[in-house]
């Protein structure tokens, strides 16, 4: 905490709040007016609760390591020479001419992924003079319109459920609080709910416009460049989701049942073909080297991060095949979802974790008890089925390449959303299927 944090964030939240309230008439109706204020403001205190947190609890980490140990050094040079900012923003990492003076203290320089965390950093650190809390919060704003537009997908779609749909999207406590801080998981998440709802309203709306073609671009390519893994997850889940969400359009019973086999195989098709073309310019990820990447990761993870927080967790062994990897897909799937456990807590950050793992398995146990007759109508619908495979291939992903529990609870944020959001779908399904079996008792 500096000086400049002390002038600067009391500022920045009152022009956020006046832009807020100026702005919250025309992205609001009714209804969902009351959940735009409260659920910025959650946003907000997270960034800054994440701050404290990385501060005095775990005495640094990521986000002072964009900010202080990145970000700032571009401010500074903005401060001396703006072409030598101007070059740090479009440096790949790889060259240090003429700016070695700044980019040698750049802590990620070298490492694409992050280094893109703090250029985003530094070109809020211009409207916040590099205060640390001031660029959070813009880091909290942009996270919120994402999760905002992901929450207008399912409202537009299901109104009668907006108080559930809004406790999915902006409540979940480790969401809006690791969602929202100077981290790599809050660009990733806001640019996870442009894309999903930039692909309902183009390609399920039908509602074409440059502006949303641009959002679109613009978020993939965010995901692409932050976090691959997100973008291979997220793909064939929504090329799935537009397909069957399409069939609607086709009036024949008959034809729908023909189409719908062929519609899913070309939608796989697509899916794989566009996991194949975002792999290839990164050779970690693509698909023959993905198995080795989840092994290292594992177990770079689980060495440097668990060994003395007694928070690793194993799953069996990586051998760095694929088919190994796939073994290892139920363990995967579980962890990230329902541990974890409440007897596995060892820090206070943890049971946040463990009491919404708990949560979710309570749910899901529920509705396979006690709705498995609805459960299987409710997989035609294509948003449970578009949640459902993110949710769970995101599962397997993060599950099978963490290894601790301190670093799932960050990295399994994206899913959380969407698998509750497939949940409460469900929920409303079965009471729907049942409400429609009554009246027909009564015809």
């Amino acid at each position: 905490m500096e000086a400049r944090d002390l002038i600067v964030t009391p500022i920045l939240l009152f022009v956020t709040a006046a832009m807020a309230y100026r702005i919250r008439p025309r992205v609001t109706d009714p209804t969902t007016r009351a959940y735009f204020l409260p659920a910025l403001s959650v946003k907000i205190l997270g960034a800054l609760a994440v701050g404290f947190i990385y501060q005095f609890y775990y005495n640094g980490g990521d986000t002072f390591n964009y900010h202080t140990h990145g970000s700032r050094h571009i401010w500074n040079a903005f401060i001396d020479s703006p072409d030598k900012g101007i070059r740090l923003l479009l440096s790949d990492g790889n060259s240090y001419r003429d700016i070695y003076r700044y980019a040698s203290r750049i802590v990620f320089f070298t490492d694409p992924q992050s280094y893109a965390v703090v250029k985003t950093a530094a070109i809020l650190d211009l409207f916040t003079f590099s205060s640390y809390s001031g660029t959070a919060i813009l880091f909290a704003v942009l996270s919120f319109i994402g999760m905002w537009m992901f929450f207008l997908t399912f409202y537009e779609q299901y109104p009668h459920l907006h108080r559930w749909i809004a406790i999915a999207a902006f409540f979940i406590p480790s969401v809006f609080f690791w969602g929202s801080g100077l981290l790599k998981d809050t660009i990733t998440l806001g640019c996870l709910g442009v894309a999903t709802y930039q692909v309902y309203r183009i390609f399920i709306r039908k509602r074409f416009g440059i502006s949303h073609l641009l959002l679109l671009a613009i978020s993939l390519y965010g995901l692409y460049g932050i976090k691959i893994y997100i973008l291979l997850t997220f793909l064939p889940a929504a090329i799935v989701w537009v397909f069957l969400a399409n069939l609607d359009f086709i009036h024949s019973p008959v034809l729908k049942i023909m189409l719908a086999p062929f519609m899913l195989v070309c939608a796989i098709a697509l899916g794989y073909l566009a996991m194949v073309k975002a792999g290839e310019d990164n050779a970690k990820y693509s698909l023959e080297n993905v198995a080795m990447t989840a092994k290292i990761t594992a177990y770079d993870i689980g060495f440097y991060t668990g060994r003395d927080a007694g928070s690793g967790y194993s799953l069996g062994e990586l051998d760095g095949t694929f088919g190994s990897m796939v073994g290892l897909a139920p363990q995967a799937i579980n962890v990230s979802l329902f541990r974890p456990y409440l007897w596995e807590v060892r820090n206070p950050l943890m049971l946040l974790s463990a009491l919404e793992s708990f949560f979710l398995l309570f749910l899901s146990i529920y509705i396979i008890v006690k709705k498995n007759a609805g459960l299987f109508k409710a997989m035609n619908n294509p948003n449970i089925l578009f949640s459902l495979i993110f949710s769970i291939a995101f599962a397997f992903a993060v599950g099978v390449s963490t290894f601790n529990f301190g670093t799932l609870v960050r990295y399994k944020i994206p899913l959380l959303p969407f698998f509750l959001v497939a949940l409460i779908l469900i929920l409303n399904y079965s009471k729907r299927e049942r409400k429609l079996a009554e009246l027909d008792r009564t015809e």
